[in-house]
This record gives C-alpha cells, structure tokens and sequence, in this order.
C-alpha cells in the first residue's frame, strides 16, 4: 500500500506548480482544481499551448521564478521533473521554508491512490492508447477522470478530462521508474523494447522495471497486455509464474482471448476491424496497424470498467466514439493542407514507432509521395538504436535528417546527427541532411510537389519547419 502523502480529501488545500505549463503539470493542475484545492503556479514566459488551458481555468501563474512566490500559506508544491533545487530558485525556497514538495510522478500517484486506477503504460504507444480510451470513456459518460501526456481533440485540447472521480485512467511513464509511484488496478501494457538508455543499463533492466510495475497489481488486478509484442508477452509469462492471482488478458492478433483481431482492412482513410468476442465491426480514422492495437487496447479498459460497474459494455457507443475519433496533439496530427500537399507532425522518438508510423501512412495515402523531416531525441538513445533508426524509414519516398535534439538530459555524445544520416545512406537512397532545421526551407520548396505528404517525426523542435512550409503554401502557393 502506498503512503498517502497528500490527503484523499483536496478541498480547501493550497498546491503550488512549480514549472505548471508543462503538458502533464498542467492537466494535474486541472484535476486538483476539480477536487477543490486552490492552485497557483509559476513556469518560464516561453508561450505553449497549455496557457490558453490555464487561463480558461482561471489558474494564476507567474511567468518566471522568484522566492517571492513561496509563501507560508503553500499546502504543498509540485513540481515538474525539470526542476530541482539546483536549478530552481523556488524549489531551493521551498525545501528552506519545510513545504513538502512532491514532484510530477509522486502526485499522479496520490491520485492514484483515491480512486480505482488505470495505468497505461509502454515504450510506445501508450499516449495514443489513453487518448482513445479517455474518448471512448468520455463519450460513454463513464465517471471517470483521465490523464494524458498530450492534448486530446475529444478533450478540446486539453490533457486531461473529468468526468468524475470513481476512476482514474492515466499515462503510466516508465522513465526512471517513475510509473512504481502508481497504485493501479488495471494496466494496459502496449509493449516493451530497448529505450532511456541515459537511464536503463540494458534490455533485462528495462523488463524488470516494467515487471516490478504490474506486480504492483492486488490480487484480482487486471493485466491487460498486447501479445504481438514479444516484449510485453515474455513479461506478462514472467509475472504469470510470480503472480498467477493477477488477471491476465492478451489482445492483438495473435492473442486468445476476446480481443483477437480476426479482420484488420484500409480503405478510403479508414482502419476496419473486428475482434473474437464481439458480434461488430469497429472503424477508426487514425492510420497504422499500432493504431488498431491501440483502440482494442482501449476497448478492452472500457469494457472492463463497465464489468466493475455490474453493466453490459455499450458496443454501440464504443463504436461510435471510435469512429469519431480524431486524434490527439502530435501524434500522427494533421496540420492542414496547402496547394494539395498534406502536412502532418508526429512525436516518434523510436524506431518501431517511426517504423509502424510510416506503414500506416503508406497503406492510408498509397497515392501520396511521403517526405520525412526527422530530428533525432537524445544522443543515448541514437547510439543504443542507431542501426535500427538508420533503417526505419523504407516506407518514406524522400527523408531529411538534423542535428540530434539533446534536450535538458544531454549535451553531447559520441555520435551524431551527421552519423546518422551517413548511416542511413546505405539503406534509403533518397536522404538529405541539415544541420539546422531552419536550413531545409529552400530545399523543400524547392523539393515538394502537389499531393505530396509532408510530415516530420521526433520529439525536438523540428516540428517549426512544418508550420513555417504550412504558412508559406498557404500563403505564397495558389492552386
């Protein structure tokens, strides 16, 4: 049983955010809110997209970091993983003053705490899941509040939805282990691979973090895990022989069980598919096999909670807020489309993701010439995947590479955005390379002809191009 550190009761309660923009800071400011604590903040005075979110919710935040802002009356403060008292004004200011702090993981277990918890968690895949099973559960009218680590269209936006407080579905990050501070009672495992190797000595770590999270289960908790990846199959085997009181359900094409995919079929932009259990054909918008695992992933969390309910799952309602889905901020996103070129942006940072990404575009858009602007994240994980990154984009017609995004956990590496790209030469005959984003424009212009599909992949800043090549066909471009 996990301490309770904050009280199941938020009312009255003053929290303060420290670094309250952030996408997941945000949507956790949101649900205090809701549960009636007082919430205030502070973060940089870059503008992200989360402040229209806090400024519609009345939320006051400051746009820089002063001791000023760390009063007496402070409850208790969250804080965003970027920051600690050694970076941290506040922070520092905080930990002398004797507030408890708690930070991003720690606080999304508390509220894991409260209620019946559902975690989704997974190398990859596991935003795209939350974002269709909180749709799904949002349409249904289901009480439950859900957390996502992206804006979700069904949610105007926003990361998060409440819609009451009996259940809680929540992206579960397995990044330092910081999913072992959730008390779930459903996991969704979409899969296990090699990832965060700044972190994670090797695979066999990776497994074990991933392994000691579902033994956090009661007896009676439900395993929900996709047994087309080896990863999460050899782990959910694992757990079997630890722990055979947990409830095990496989999903995928290979699984048996319920949610076997018995027909999986593209045409005309949409996925079609059906499973074992049910007498119904199920229709999604999104591209990709991934996407289909996905949502059935996501049809098997929804009708579980109608079970615990004591109700008959509505498959007709499922139906239709899978068919209305429409995706969820940079996942696959569609930007909008200028003198018939399509452009679209997508968060990939792993090969496999990068890899089913672009298939599904290929079976969605097979009249479409498919260009890829990819920024690579993190220097560590380039170098542990670095074979396979140079391999995962047959399904591209034209690729353009860039220097390595470090973030705030690196700052060099023995390799590079250029060995990337000489990598990957021997592999795709049609790459380029651009030390800086903003030094592609001219080639692309230069480059992109009508119908074609314009996206860029990665979890670095790359993204601008897309928007600036966006404005200029709109703007430059006539039909």
């Amino acid at each position: 049983m996990k301490k309770e550190i904050l009280p199941a009761d938020l009312k009255g309660l003053r929290i303060y955010f420290i670094g309250i923009k952030g996408t997941g800071m945000t949507a956790l400011a949101e649900i205090f809110l809701t549960r009636g604590a007082f919430v205030k903040g502070s973060d940089t005075d870059e503008k992200f997209y989360t402040d229209k979110i806090l400024d519609s919710l009345g939320i006051i935040y400051s746009e820089g970091f002063s001791e000023a802002n760390i009063i007496s009356e402070i409850d208790f403060i969250v804080h965003s993983a970027a920051y600690t008292v050694l970076n941290n004004i506040e922070m520092k200011e905080a930990v002398s003053r004797g507030i408890p702090v708690i930070g991003y993981p720690e606080a999304l277990g508390q509220i894991s705490i409260s209620g019946f918890s559902c975690g989704i968690t997974g190398v990859h895949g596991k935003t795209s899941t939350a974002s269709l099973a909180g749709s799904i559960l949002k349409g249904l009218k289901l009480p439950v509040t859900t957390l996502v680590g992206s804006g979700v269209n069904a949610f105007g936006g926003r990361s998060s939805f409440t819609g009451g407080d009996k259940y809680f579905v929540a992206e579960t990050c397995e990044y330092k282990r910081h999913f072992l501070h959730f008390s779930p009672n459903i996991i969704i495992l979409t899969n296990i691979e090699t990832d965060h190797m700044d972190y994670y000595k090797d695979f066999g770590d990776i497994e074990d973090a991933f392994i000691e999270y579902i033994n956090l289960l009661p007896s009676g908790g439900r395993l929900i895990y996709c047994s087309d990846d080896k990863g999460a199959r050899n782990a959910a085997s694992k757990v079997n022989r630890l722990r055979p009181d947990i409830r095990q359900l496989p999903y995928g094409r290979t699984a048996l069980s319920p949610y076997r995919i018995k027909v999986s079929d593209t045409h005309d932009g949409v996925s079609l598919f059906s499973l074992e259990g049910f007498d119904a054909e199920f229709s999604l918008r999104i591209p990709g096999m991934h996407m289909v695992l996905n949502a059935t992933a996501a049809i098997a969390l929804t009708v579980s909670i109608y079970e615990e309910e004591g109700l008959s799952p509505d498959i007709n309602g499922i139906k239709r807020e899978l068919s209305s889905f429409t995706g969820s901020k940079r996942r696959s996103e569609i930007k909008g489309e200028a003198w018939s070129i399509l452009f679209m942006d997508d968060y990939g940072h792993h090969p496999t993701e990068i890899k089913t990404t672009l298939k599904g575009l290929r079976d969605f858009y097979p009249d479409r010439r498919i260009v890829v602007d990819f920024m690579s994240h993190t220097y560590s994980r380039t170098e542990a995947l670095f074979s396979d990154f140079a391999r995962c984009f047959g399904d591209a017609d034209i690729v353009v590479l860039h220097k390595i995004y470090s973030s705030a956990r690196e700052t060099e590496g023995r390799i590079n955005g250029r060995s990337l790209y000489d990598e990957a030469k021997k592999y795709h005959s049609n790459v380029y390379y651009f030390h800086e984003v903003e030094d592609s424009f001219s080639f692309y212009t230069d480059k992109l002809k009508k119908n074609d599909l314009f996206i860029t992949i990665g979890a670095g800043d790359n993204w601008r191009i897309g928007e600036s090549l966006l404005k200029y066909y709109r703007e430059e471009k006539s039909e």
